[in-house]
Order: structure tokens, then C-alpha cells, then sequence
């Protein structure tokens, strides 16, 4: 196992540098970089006149990394504003130094926030781990006991009925859902029962603990619950699907036929089995609600998250947290999926992937 593991972290490095490659490669053929934008502010004309001020397509960017365009500024100023975003060295040398970079960790500042990457994700990462963790745990308290029951009396009225309000959940968005709590409970039409922005209330700091600790579920009440609702109806079809094809395998028919247990049958023998592919599915489900999934939760709830800087500094072309927080999603992705592997082998020991990649 340890050969595996080793195997697998040093998969990681090429991962990386190809998927940073990629988007590198993208982020720089868009138009409306931060130079451009730059550069129609000096000339008087905002950030909203881009377009105008550059002639209908945006400033374009050399091989060489120079600008052309805003023909009214002197070239000595554009080289200026080049060196300034570290656009005066070609892209390759810039890719490059982004990576070693990387490799400490060391993200660069924001064009715009006046901040380096690393204290911006620091920041906003309290919120997104906040939304997926009570999101996630929410979701596998419900989806899995409920998965088994479905699939226990599978056929029944129970799970007709669980089958409607799951077709419900998996057709309507997370953040439709969203809306509808906060018209409902957070002073939209009905109730005013819940917070409608925010993580904590303005007086935070002056509450007790145990205060604070209500304080702060309180505020999470609506955006989790938009989460779960949004996200528990696939795992739960999962779960019972996947016990519904072990409780039709031979080894149950003979453990019925010894006479054991119903319970002991279910829980003892083949719950360790259909979990696997339950497990299989928790790193994609944590990397969508930690980053993707929340983030029209965090925009509809004012949440300053993970997800919304990333959405806000594509909006803004903020090349370093775009990409700062590109590596950070990627290479969470990457150890979670190590981890949902080394979870298979404490679940079933009889999985050897040494073997199987040998």
C-alpha cells in the first residue's frame, strides 16, 4: 500500500502542472485582460467602457507578452503597466515562474484587492469549509439511512412516496431552493425567523460561547438546508441502488439459508460491501459542495466564500487568484481522491490496488 500511496502523490505534480497548462493557456486567449481594463480607466473611461476603449475587441496580447491597442497612451506608459502585471516576459517564462511559485505556495497578490492570494483564501476559506462540512454530514446522515430503508422495503408505499420528494430534490437547483427559504423564513413574504447575509451576526464578538455557538448555526440554518435538499437525492438513489444489487447476491441467499438475522445480514455483510461505491462518490460530492455547488448559495446569502472570490476574480481577469485558487480546488481534489481510495481499503481489506495497478 505504501508503494501505491507514493505512487499516487507523485501523480499529483503532472496533474497539476497540466491542468494549470490548460487554463493558463485559456485564461490567457480571453480578451479583457487586467491591463485592459487598466488602461480604459487612465483613459477616462471605466471599467464598464472596455469594450470602447479598445476598440470593440479588448487590447490584445502579444507573443511577447507587449499590448497593442489604446493607441492614445505613450508606449513608455504600456510598457509600464506590462511590467507592472508581469506581462513584459513571454508567456512561457511566465508560466514557469507561476509554477515555481506554486510550489511553495507562493500565489502572488490580487490586482485589485490589494492582498496577497494566500490571506484572501485563508479569509474566505472559514466560509466554504462552514457550507461543506455541515452540508456534506447533513447529507450522508439522511441519504444512507434512507438509501437502506428504500431499499429494504423497496416497492412499498415508504418508497414511492421518499421517490417523489427525491425526484423533486434532484430536478429543482440547490438555489432555487434557496429563494424559496428566504421568502419564506427569512423575511421575504412570510416569516422573519432566519439571518439573510452573512456567517455571524454584527455583535459576534460580544456574545458567550454558547451564544456564539447558536449564533452561528443559526446563520447556516437556510444555506445548508438549501444545500442538502439540493444534494441529498443522488446519493440516496445511489445507496439504495447499490444495496439493492448486493442484497440479490448468492452470499446473502446462503447467510438467509444458515439462518442469521435479517439485521445481522444487512448490516454485517452487506452494508461493507454496497458502501464502497457510497465511498467512491464522497470526493466529488465534497469538492461540488465546498466550491461549485455553493457558489450561488454563497452570492444569494452574501456568504464571502472560496466560490465567490473565485467567481469574482474571473469576473475581474485577477489572474493570481484566479489561478491561486485553481491550484488550491485542483490539488484538494486530488488528495481527496487519495483519500476516498485509502477509505475503500479500511473498508473492505480486501482491496489491494498495489496489485491491480501492478
Amino acid at each position: 500500500m505504501g508503494v501505491y500511496i507514493l505512487r499516487r502523490l507523485l501523480l499529483i505534480v503532472p496533474t497539476l502542472i497540466g491542468i494549470m497548462l490548460l487554463n493558463f493557456v485559456i485564461v490567457q486567449a480571453a480578451p479583457g485582460g487586467p491591463i485592459e481594463q487598466l488602461v480604459a480607466e487612465m483613459e477616462g473611461m471605466g471599467g464598464g467602457s472596455l469594450e470602447r476603449a479598445t476598440g470593440g475587441g479588448g487590447m490584445e496580447v502579444s507573443e511577447g507578452g507587449e499590448s497593442r491597442g489604446a493607441k492614445g497612451l505613450p508606449p513608455e506608459l504600456l510598457k509600464e503597466i506590462e511590467t507592472l502585471y508581469g506581462f513584459d516576459k513571454p508567456p512561457h517564462e511566465r508560466f514557469l515562474k507561476m509554477l515555481g511559485d506554486y510550489a511553495t505556495f507562493d500565489f502572488g497578490e490580487s490586482f485589485y484587492r490589494d492582498r496577497t492570494v494566500i490571506e484572501l483564501i485563508i479569509d474566505k476559506l472559514p466560509v466554504s469549509i462552514s457550507l461543506g462540512l455541515w452540508s456534506t454530514l447533513l447529507i450522508y446522515l439522511i441519504s444512507i439511512p434512507l438509501g437502506i430503508k428504500k431499499a429494504v422495503t423497496d416497492g412499498s408505499r415508504f418508497d414511492v412516496w421518499t421517490s417523489s420528494v427525491i425526484i423533486v430534490g434532484y430536478a429543482i437547483p440547490g438555489f432555487l431552493f434557496a429563494i424559496l427559504l428566504i421568502v419564506l423564513f427569512a423575511g421575504g413574504s412570510y416569516w422573519d425567523w432566519f439571518p439573510l447575509r452573512g456567517l455571524t451576526s454584527p455583535n459576534f464578538d460580544e456574545l458567550n460561547w454558547y451564544e456564539k455557538i447558536g449564533d452561528y448555526f443559526w446563520h447556516l440554518a437556510l444555506p445548508v438546508t438549501a444545500n442538502v435538499i439540493g444534494g441529498f437525492a443522488t446519493l440516496t438513489l445511489l445507496t439504495k441502488n447499490s444495496f439493492l444489487d448486493e442484497i440479490g447476491k448468492q452470499y446473502v441467499v446462503t447467510a438467509r439459508a444458515k439462518g442469521l438475522e435479517e439485521r445481522r445480514i444487512l448490516y454485517g455483510h452487506v452494508f461493507r460491501n454496497a458502501m464502497l461505491i457510497v465511498i467512491a462518490s464522497l470526493p466529488g460530492l465534497l469538492v461540488s459542495l465546498f466550491f461549485t455547488g455553493s457558489l450561488l448559495i454563497e452570492v444569494i446569502f452574501s456568504l464571502d466564500g472560496l466560490g465567490l472570490l473565485g467567481f469574482e476574480a474571473a469576473l475581474n481577469r485577477d489572474y493570481p487568484v484566479i489561478f491561486g485558487t485553481l491550484y488550491i480546488f485542483t490539488l484538494m481534489g486530488l488528495v481527496l481522491k487519495l483519500i476516498s481510495d485509502l477509505t475503500y481499503v479500511l473498508v473492505d481489506p480486501r482491496i489491494d490496488f498495489e496489485s491491480r495497478e501492478g
